[in-house]
Order: C-alpha cells, then sequence, then structure tokens
C-alpha cells in the first residue's frame, strides 16, 4: 500500500469511527431517555393508591330496643346531656291489623245495564245504603223488615240493623282508601268473598274511576287487571324526635341496660307535679343487637370493585409500557454492543494502517538521507 493510499484508508478509517462514537453517543442518549422514562412509570406505580376493600364492621352499629306492650321501639339517637340525663329520638313500630292493603289485581266485567262484576259478584258503591226498596226484604206481621233477599247474597244472612253497622263500617273503609289511595272525594266499589277458614265476609275494593275508565272488549271483560285492594294487617311506625330528660341505666362494661322515660303532654314537653319535679313512666329493659347497613355496605363493595378494576388497569397500561421500553432498550443495548465491536475493529485497523504509515515514512527518510 502506498503512502497516499494509507493515508487515505487512515481517514477514512477515522471518520468512520468518529461516527461509530457518535451514533454511540446517540444510543446512550436513547437509552437515558428511555430511563428517564421508565422511571417516570415506576413513579407513577409507587403514586398510587391500591383500593382497600370496604369492612363490614365500619357499616354495623349497635342498636337499642325496648318494648311497650305491643309497640316495639328503636332507639335512633341518644345524646348524653351535662345534668346525667339524656335527650333521644325513637322509632316506634306496630302492627296495624285494621288497614287497606293490596291484593290481587282481577279482571271486571261490564255489564248490559252499566252495572259491573267481579266474577259472580257484583259490585257495589262502597258506604252507600242499600236501595229503600221493600222488595228487597221480607217483613214481619208488622210490616218491619227482617230478612234482606236481593240481589247481594252475602248481605242475605244479615238482619237491617247489621245492614246498617256494615253501612257504617264502610263509612270508615272510604276514609282509609282516600287517605292512603285516593282524594277525599274518590268514589269505591266493594264486593264481598267469604274467607273459607274463618267463614267471615272479606271486602275487596275497586276504584270507580279505574273501573268506569277501563277498556273493555266486545264480550264486556276488562283489557287489563285493575287493582283491587282489601283490609289486613300491615307494620306502621311513627318517629318520637328529640325526647328530654331521660334517664338511661348502664352496667360495668358500659352498655345501655335500662331507659326511663318522661310522661309528655299532648305538646310533647315533660309532664311535671305540684312540686315541679318530672313525672316519669315505667322503666323499660333495653336489648342490645347489631344492625348492618346492607344496602349502604354493597354500595360501597360495588364502588371498591369499580375503583379495583381501574387500578388493574392502570397498572397493566404501566406494565405494558415498562414492557415496551424495556424491549426498546434491549434493541439499543444490542446496537451498542455491536457498535463496541464495531469500534473495536476499526482501531485495529487504524493501528495497522499507521504502522504501515510510519514504515513507508521510515522508508521515504531512508531514501532521501
Amino acid at each position: 500500500m502506498g503512502m497516499a493510499a494509507s493515508q487515505a484508508r487512515f481517514l477514512g478509517l477515522t471518520a468512520r469511527k468518529n461516527n461509530v462514537e457518535f451514533e454511540g453517543q446517540q444510543v446512550n442518549q436513547q437509552r437515558t431517555t428511555l430511563s428517564n422514562q421508565s422511571a417516570n412509570y415506576y413513579n407513577d406505580l409507587l403514586g398510587m393508591t391500591v383500593p382497600t376493600p370496604p369492612s363490614v364492621d365500619n357499616f354495623t352499629k349497635t342498636v337499642y330496643t325496648f318494648e311497650d306492650g305491643a309497640l316495639a321501639n328503636t332507639i335512633t339517637s341518644l345524646i348524653a346531656q351535662q345534668n346525667g340525663e339524656y335527650t333521644i329520638s325513637y322509632l316506634r313500630k306496630w302492627t296495624d291489623d285494621f288497614s287497606v292493603v293490596s291484593a290481587s289485581t282481577s279482571i271486571v266485567s261490564k255489564n248490559a245495564d252499566g252495572s259491573f262484576n267481579v266474577g259472580a259478584n257484583k259490585l257495589r258503591d262502597l258506604g252507600v245504603a242499600i236501595e229503600d226498596n221493600d222488595e228487597n226484604f221480607e217483613h214481619d206481621a208488622d210490616g218491619n223488615r227482617t230478612k234482606y233477599i236481593g240481589e247481594y247474597s252475602y248481605l242475605q244472612s244479615m238482619t237491617p240493623t247489621e245492614i246498617d253497622n256494615l253501612i257504617k263500617e264502610e263509612q270508615q273503609y272510604l276514609a282509609l282508601l282516600n287517605e292512603k289511595y285516593g282524594t277525599e272525594d274518590s268514589d269505591w266499589l266493594v264486593r264481598y268473598t267469604q274467607d273459607s277458614s274463618t267463614g267471615k265476609q272479606v271486602p275487596y275494593f275497586y276504584k270507580k274511576d279505574d273501573v268506569t275508565g277501563a277498556t273493555y272488549d266486545k264480550n264486556g271483560n276488562s283489557q287489563s287487571n285493575i287493582k283491587c285492594y282489601t283490609i289486613g294487617s300491615s307494620t306502621q311506625t311513627e318517629e318520637v324526635k328529640a325526647v328530654p330528660n331521660c334517664k338511661v341505666e348502664k352496667d360495668s362494661s358500659g352498655r345501655y341496660i335500662n331507659i326511663t322515660l318522661p310522661e309528655l303532654d299532648e305538646n310533647g314537653n315533660p309532664v311535671t307535679d305540684d312540686n315541679g319535679n318530672i313525672v316519669y313512666g315505667p322503666t323499660y329493659s333495653l336489648t342490645t343487637s347489631t344492625a348492618t347497613d346492607q344496602d349502604a355496605y354493597n354500595d360501597a363493595m360495588n364502588q371498591y370493585e369499580f375503583e379495583k378494576n381501574e387500578y388493574d388497569q392502570a397498572i397493566n397500561e404501566i406494565n405494558a409500557k415498562i414492557e415496551i421500553i424495556q424491549s426498546q432498550d434491549k434493541n439499543l443495548e444490542l446496537r451498542l454492543k455491536q457498535l463496541d465491536t464495531e469500534q473495536d475493529a476499526i482501531s485495529t485497523e487504524m493501528d495497522a494502517v499507521s504502522k504501515v504509515i510510519e514504515k513507508n515514512t521510515e522508508s521515504s527518510f531512508k531514501t532521501f538521507g
């Protein structure tokens, strides 16, 4: 190899080595950038709050109850006063055996004369006196009505006095129905069915507007069921709020065991005797139990499941990004090793060319020496 060729080769190798070094610097810079991105993702992971499932204990509370005859009372608030007495609120529950309740809906039939039937039972106006028609009654020798013989079979076993009493009872039904399901002047229809177990006649009520306003087919049958009501048992509730001057007794563990309530006047204020002392009623034993707000707990659990799914999704997304970065870094690492190998080869070749140039230089000096 001549002097000029050796020098050209050396210059080419030098440029190539510089390019390899520059590319290596770029690869290292890219790896540094990827490392910073990866660190940021790990910081995001460390900064995430791990969802925790709700504890049922947080939705469970101690409940104190006491009974006063047929009344079941549940204390809803118990506030201690500085004088050692308490102000309490409680929920009072009882069973009302004379209450309007929903019954099975019925298909109503419309008759040619404008009256209505449910099955074989004809409906009549609730609370309205039986028509004043002597033909509907048998009479004694003095002309007094003795027995109903009209079209309503459930009245046939009643005396006229019992029928009058039934109408008065139906007035109470009417008031209950309008209070709960109607308006003050709503009209109702009624039918009676004999209870096979008790033998008593059970009333079933239909709002007149529902019956007259229904759509009927060509056979006179209502095209949809019509709401029906009857008399039955229902649970009634009443909240008694902020009763002052209550006395509460605790046991050694701090659990409430007895409560004494003051007598209250019509305005809800404690009654006092002639000396100004508060008059108290009997002392009631308190029953302790625990109650869990299952609906609130279920809501909290649903929220936890939602947050957990979001957390898991965020974790998966970050891990996927980290895996991409790691793959990219692995490729850059392999490229850097290739550049290192290439640089070593270039350095070796440059050393060889340098020696050739050196020999050529020495040979030139000896020729002219």
